[in-house]
């Protein structure tokens, strides 16, 4: 049977698109004899005629994704997009070099390692940028006599 006609009265009625429009299998034959709106309407009311649910869209791949990513994968070379400094900005690595030096400054000085004045030295050339890092500070320190 054609229930072109059928399926598209009735998904204007419905305001569903015509693939949404489900028609009972066992009902072709009623179906077939509606031709007005009048006719699809009334089977629309007897149950003949339904408009599917929207399919929605699956998070499952999202989430599984989510869950690999927070286990550390899928972050290789070939994952990254964006310059170096766009995934850590300049600024956050300078604050976490800078907090390591000035932490072990002031333990170096509270221990007694080096006295205030060698400490107001080191933290002012740590403040512009003269260590990498606290291992090149303490050889500095070290050349230099700086440490007791």
């Amino acid at each position: 049977m054609n229930l072109t006609t059928q399926r598209r009265l009735a998904a204007s009625i419905l305001k569903v698109g015509v693939n949404r429009v489900w028609i009972d299998p066992e009902e072709v034959e009623e179906v077939s004899r509606a031709i007005t709106r009048d006719g699809v309407k009334q089977l629309i009311d007897q149950g003949i005629i339904k408009a599917r649910p929207k399919t929605g869209i699956s998070s499952y791949r999202s989430k599984k994704l989510k869950e690999q990513k927070k286990k550390g994968k899928r972050k290789g070379r070939g994952s990254v997009k964006g310059a170096k400094n766009a995934r850590t900005p300049k600024k956050q690595v300078w604050m976490k070099t800078i907090r390591a030096l000035r932490s072990d400054l002031k333990e170096m000085r509270d221990t007694g390692e080096i006295d205030p004045t060698t400490y107001r030295k080191l933290y002012k050339m740590a403040k512009g940028g003269a260590f990498r890092s606290k291992s090149y500070m303490k050889t500095y320190a070290r050349d230099h006599d700086l440490i007791k």
